[in-house]
């Protein structure tokens, strides 16, 4: 059989598309599939003369239309991604041509614009792989490729698309005085994740991710959240209901991360060995100026021995709305009410049974240079038989030096929750963190959660090369009640004096971190913190305590 050179070019162009997207712009090209070739036969070429109809035996192809559209692109919004939201303390990072990776600095390679590839250029990933936005490989002028873009964005007919990734982690752990306790802590934590990602056009996509994760090694009885075996982490399917200033609204049904605004209240928490996720129903619209969730969830239990479930005493419902009226601006509004009937005491408190309802907001974002960051919120409610009535309040400005070297970024904050004078005696006035990603904000020791506290910290980011990321923290602890306990990092009361004569004087700790950027794909992050114990903790029975670590990961 002969087949015309274009129908070669077009097989060609569609093999690469699905096997092989690194080799080159056609990767991601969508092609039509070429006119079947028919080999004649003597007794069926047209004599001289004879009329051939379009498409019959003999007939020459079809001359194209110069006035038909060209094919819609059915995935140009699919799947229906979300940028991460700005954090708090957020640094600047270079941009413009450089080099980015360490190993292209080893090999000498060109500079070059900062990639397009979507997973974080750093050890940590707060987003959810099922928000990484790979749709600029469908650009034929796309010149950025990888070796494993051939897992991404795979055309399965004109109407499938099938994507797969995933991660492994290692982190050894040193801990001196572990958990503010007197016991030493040396250990490892690894976890692998996959995923498969599965989309009709925009309107449908089914989404499921596995995670691995275990500890070993522990001098301490293992966090809930080191270990919990092979499980599933998200599993669910979006449904595209309508479409709203034209932007579409989805519903998310089944087993879901979530992160909503800075991470403050509500976050998939990457740090932690089994990461954050619920299960339940989501719907959401995202839109270049503004988002809205809405939502009914029950948070995950990591379980080491058997399949996680959802904790059904625990619903949480809310609605999150984002407005950005301007580049680097944000503007969030919300209402959190959590539900939680287990019976919980912790240091001669009663921690739960509670409903409290959590509103706020936020505002953060630049302007020639100068950076801002504000949120707050009031918490009301019941808990046992007292209401409560407590908030919290964050306060931050920096400035970023962009045309300095280094790319320097400096912050001063202010961090405030409230805590209960009398506990068990009139109102309630503890602030309940809900599910925050307090790792980050509250110094990397996780000695300190964001209840009963109040944190002034100074925080400093450099780039001493594009591919090197410095950040050193200063943090100075108090209680907000010296009655109240202290609350670790996973919101617990691990240290009291019911009395109040231990005093309020948290400690001090430092922090400092490094990360190098070694490809697109993998990262190594160090760091080290020590806590300087103030007379709260040593009057408690607590020490100066440590941590330090070193992670490799790498993502595909």
């Amino acid at each position: 059989m002969l087949v015309p050179p274009s129908s070669w070019r077009s097989w060609l162009a569609c093999g690469v598309g699905v096997f092989g997207p690194a080799a080159g712009a056609l990767a991601q090209e969508p092609v039509q599939a070429p006119a079947p070739v028919v080999e004649l036969s003597p007794e069926v070429v047209p004599s001289a003369g004879e009329v051939v109809l379009p498409g019959a035996p003999g007939a020459a192809p079809a001359a194209p239309c110069a006035t038909c559209p060209p094919p819609a692109n059915v995935f140009k919004n699919a799947p229906p991604s979300r940028p991460l939201p700005r954090p708090g303390n957020f640094a600047v990072p270079p941009t413009g041509p450089g080099i980015y990776t360490l190993l292209d600095a080893l090999s000498g390679a060109a500079p070059s614009p900062p990639p397009k590839y979507p997973y974080p250029r750093n050890g940590g990933m707060a987003q959810s792989f099922f928000d990484s936005d790979f749709r600029y490989l469908d650009d034929p002028k796309n010149k950025e490729t990888d070796y494993a873009d051939g897992l991404k964005r795979m055309r399965l007919g004109e109407n499938w698309l099938l994507s797969n990734g995933g991660e492994l982690r290692s982190r050894q752990m040193s801990e001196y005085n572990s958990r503010a306790g007197q016991v030493d802590n040396n250990f490892n934590l690894s976890r692998a994740r996959t995923y498969l990602d599965l989309l009709y056009k925009d309107q449908f996509r089914f989404f499921v991710e596995m995670n691995a994760s275990y500890s070993v090694n522990q001098d301490l009885p293992s966090l809930a959240s080191d270990e919990s075996g092979v499980d599933i982490q998200n599993l669910f399917v979006d449904i595209k209901t309508f479409d709203y200033q034209g932007k579409p609204v989805y519903v998310r049904l089944g087993r879901q991360e979530l992160v909503l605004g800075s991470q403050r209240l509500v976050s998939t928490l990457d740090w932690v060995n089994t990461r954050r996720t619920f299960q339940g129903v989501r719907a959401f619209r995202t839109g270049e100026k503004w988002d809205f969730d809405a939502f009914w969830l029950q948070v995950v239990v990591p379980q080491a021995n058997k399949l996680d479930s959802g904790d059904n005493n625990q619903n949480f419902v809310g609605g999150w709305f984002t407005y950005r009226p301007k580049k680097g601006t944000t503007l969030d509004l919300f209402s959190l009410t959590l539900d939680n009937t287990n019976d919980v005491t912790q240091q001669g408190i009663q921690r739960s049974p509670f409903t409290v309802n959590t509103t706020g907001a936020r505002y953060a974002g630049d302007s020639n240079g100068f950076l801002y960051d504000f949120e707050g919120g009031f918490q009301v409610g019941r808990r046992g038989t007292q209401d409560v009535e407590a908030g919290f309040a964050t306060a931050g400005a920096g400035y970023h030096w962009k045309e300095t070297p280094l790319s320097p970024t400096l912050w001063f904050y202010y961090d405030y929750a409230s805590g209960d004078s009398n506990p068990g005696v009139g109102h309630y006035n503890t602030f309940n963190q809900l599910y925050p990603f307090g790792h980050y904000y509250l110094g990397w020791a996780d000695i300190v959660g964001r209840q009963n506290i109040h944190d002034i910290s100074v925080q400093h980011t450099i780039y001493p090369t594009r591919w090197l990321t410095v950040y050193a923290a200063y943090h100075r602890f108090f209680l907000d009640s010296s009655r109240d306990a202290l609350y670790n990092i996973a919101g617990n009361a691990i240290r009291r004096d019911a009395t109040g004569r231990a005093g309020n004087d948290v400690g001090r700790e430092f922090d400092i971190i490094t990360n190098v950027h070694v490809s697109k794909h993998v990262d190594l992050l160090a760091g080290y913190s020590y806590l300087f114990g103030g007379k709260f903790l040593k009057n408690t029975g607590a020490a100066d305590s440590s941590t330090a670590f070193v992670q490799m990961s790498y993502r595909w």
